[in-house]
């Protein structure tokens, strides 16, 4: 027996789920678009109980790109919610995407959309999406395994760049730290290192942070395995913090093989409690763009927590304290079922709300025509297509964020960056304005916009977006307040409606102005825009990032 296949006599791992044609699907969460898909064809896995509430579904059989992909499932009758494979065909753009209310889910009419796809069941049937393999699903063998970890490329679907903080304390001792070192190797190959598949290095925690080895070091499995058999047990107080703010500073950089684009992120193993303060150093982590998970082992007990410093560590600590980024783990023994769960959290990419992306790194302030031609039920598509280019955002307090501003010729603030931290108070709010009614300055309306919204966000980490709709021409200039706003670092995206003049619309409208300006000859128009609008801004932040 070759010596890699001995070392992993601690790092067996469960039956892997299989697709109808034998390879493994790809693990998804409820959340994943069609979009978000890079092949034609593919078998994914739904997780179960997805709340149905949470499902985007556009169209009906065939389904615009945008769709979550389980949402559309649920939908169509291929799985239930006790979730299951799913196999994805991508199709061409249509021009019209009907609704209809189907198993649970009421689907939305959406016109025209570059992408679609279709979804299909596989031989294979429904499956426990909570981690529990078939019935049928063969067992693991040695050599299944070993080309397993011999492949180079590793798992496409699962990029990121991982640390894992383990526990080198006292808290944990000899012994269970090695029980920790299986279960953290275990993690690794299912994960699928490889060259373009995840890259993971480890810190352990103790008196003083040490890193046991970088993300450059290694790109197999097999490399990995080996490296942290030979961890060696540190010993001294348990300093998750002062580890924590080590990792975020000094381990997630360009010349220790970090990429670019790639979420990073920290899995901090806690046995017990941390001895030092971990909060100050989880808000350091998310400044750097670091989701944090925590995996707390041996939680203290009532009569131990008068000696925690802070008991409610770990929600002060990971990226977002929503569920998704703690984990807990009641003993190191027998944790080989808790393996796959974790797994599939780390895949998650569109949950990795701390990473730097477009969609919860953005400030996106909407200036609004409230002029008397706009009338009030025009007024209502406005706002119905600002909330609907708000729900494409992760907005939070260290996410995205939303502003917005009515004009006639005076300015009245509606809600600023500042007000709503939640994507529903945003969009309550937007249901909440009220239209003015009077006449057209835009120009005026774009100064007050620059100066006291993206004003007190000058130096913040998100770009700035403005989103301008009116419907007719302004009465003062606009060429010279766009141009104030652009040398702000303001992106600006106009948008006219009806009488709206198209000389105006490119003087607003940021460079390269073909691409930032939009017209509608309907305010019924305006949903057709809003792709466009979601697109520009993703493209416009990543060619800032570049």
């Amino acid at each position: 027996m070759s010596p890699v296949l001995m070392l992993l006599g601690g790092f067996l791992l469960a039956s892997p789920v299989r697709a109808s044609d034998g390879s493994a699907p790809t693990t998804i969460t409820c959340l994943t678009r069609g979009v978000d898909l890079r092949k034609e064809r593919a078998d994914v896995l739904c997780p179960a109980d997805c709340p149905l509430w949470q499902f985007s579904v556009f169209g009906n059989v065939v389904y615009a790109s945008l769709s979550s992909i389980c949402g559309a499932a649920i939908h169509r009758g291929v799985i239930t919610n006790a979730g299951g494979i799913v196999r994805v065909q991508t199709l061409p753009g249509q021009e019209n995407y009907s609704a209809i209310y189907a198993n649970g889910i009421q689907s939305k009419v959406l016109t025209r959309w570059a992408s679609s796809f279709s979804v299909a069941g596989t031989k294979s049937g429904a499956l426990e999406a909570a981690g529990r393999p078939l019935s049928t699903a063969r067992p693991s063998t040695g050599k299944r395994l070993k080309k397993l970890l011999e492949k180079k490329v590793g798992n496409k679907d699962c990029k990121a760049d991982i640390a894992f903080l383990i526990d080198g304390s006292y808290n944990i001792g000899q012994r269970r730290f090695n029980l920790q070192k299986n279960f953290v190797g275990k993690v690794a190959v299912m994960l699928g290192i490889g060259t373009e598949g995840p890259h993971v290095g480890v810190v352990q925690a103790s008196e003083h942070p040490k890193t046991e080895f970088y993300l450059k070091n290694f790109t197999a499995a097999k490399d990995v395995l080996f490296a942290i058999k030979e961890i060696g047990f540190r010993g001294g107080n348990s300093n998750m913090g002062k580890a924590l703010k080590h990792t975020a500073q000094r381990f997630f950089s360009l010349e220790n093989g970090v990429r670019r684009g790639i979420p990073k992120i920290v899995i901090v193993f806690i046995d017990g409690w941390p001895s030092d303060d971990i909060e100050d150093a989880g808000i350091v982590a998310r400044e750097f763009g670091i989701n944090v998970f925590i995996v707390s082992v041996a939680r203290p007990t009532t009569e131990e927590q008068g000696m925690v410093q802070d008991v409610g560590f770990v929600d002060k600590a990971v990226c977002r304290n929503n569920g998704f980024f703690s984990y807990h783990i009641p003993t190191w023994f027998g944790t080989t079922k808790y393996v796959k769960p974790l797994v599939q959290k780390l895949c998650s990419h569109e949950q990795m709300l701390c990473s730097k992306t477009c969609y919860n790194s953005v400030n996106i302030a909407f200036l609004i025509d409230g002029s008397s031609s706009v009338g009030d039920s025009n007024f209502r598509l406005v706002l119905e297509f600002i909330s609907n280019v708000a729900k494409a955002f992760e907005i939070s307090d260290i996410g995205s964020k939303i502003a917005a501003v009515q004009f006639t010729y005076d300015q009245r603030m509606e809600f600023s960056f500042s007000d709503y931290a939640t994507k529903e108070k945003v969009l309550s709010a937007v249901r909440g304005i009220r239209y003015m009614s009077g006449g057209t300055a835009t120009g005026d309306a774009i100064s007050f916009t620059t100066r006291n919204v993206f004003g007190p966000m000058k130096d913040g980490p998100n770009k700035n977006f403005l989103v301008v709709l009116t419907d007719g021409q302004s009465y003062d200039d606009v060429r010279g307040p766009a141009a104030a706003a652009h040398k702000a670092g303001i992106t600006v995206f106009s948008i006219g409606v009806a009488w709206a003049p198209l000389d105006d619309l490119k003087d607003m409208a940021s460079e390269p102005r073909e691409s930032h300006n939009f017209f509608t000859r309907e305010f019924t128009g305006l949903e057709q825009i809003v792709p466009d609008v979601i697109r520009g801004i993703c493209r416009d932040f990543l060619n800032s990032k570049q």
